[in-house]
């Protein structure tokens, strides 16, 4: 047995796409981070990108957040944030909502095939477009 866990945690270490810890949300901080009162820094103004992500699809993720410009991305773990899960009405992995000033923007849904049928140009223009209307 204890060479079965020696052999698994390589494979377990990859199991969230290689997002650091600091960029996962639960229950306990998801509200503080989308409200912009968190304690991770002064980022009241800026626009959150967040993924609802799932391990039964963590193949399907979104793997270009290093890519995002002008916003803050984070995960959430479905199975983690039930809460989160219920409130933005989360049926499918991935789902990516971006934020502004707590309020929700904009939402990109994974369809019936579980995949995510947009790409980092749309969403990225996505936020474009909402940090350009809050500038007024």
């Amino acid at each position: 047995m204890k060479y079965l866990i020696l052999i698994l945690i390589p494979f377990l270490s990859f199991s969230q796409s290689d997002v650091p810890d600091k960029y996962w949300l639960t229950d306990d901080n998801f509200e503080e981070v989308v409200s912009g009162n968190s304690a991770f820094g002064d980022d009241n103004d800026k626009t959150i990108l967040i993924e609802f992500w799932a391990d039964f699809n963590k193949e399907n993720c979104f793997d270009e957040w290093e890519q995002v410009k002008d916003a803050l991305y984070y995960r959430v773990d479905i199975s983690k944030a039930p809460n989160a899960k219920k409130e933005y009405r989360i049926r499918m992995a991935p789902t990516l909502i971006i934020f502004k000033d707590g309020e929700k923007q904009a939402t990109f849904k994974a369809g019936l095939d579980l995949l995510l049928p947009t790409d980092l140009q749309e969403i990225q223009e996505s936020i474009n477009e909402i940090n350009n209307a809050s500038k007024f």
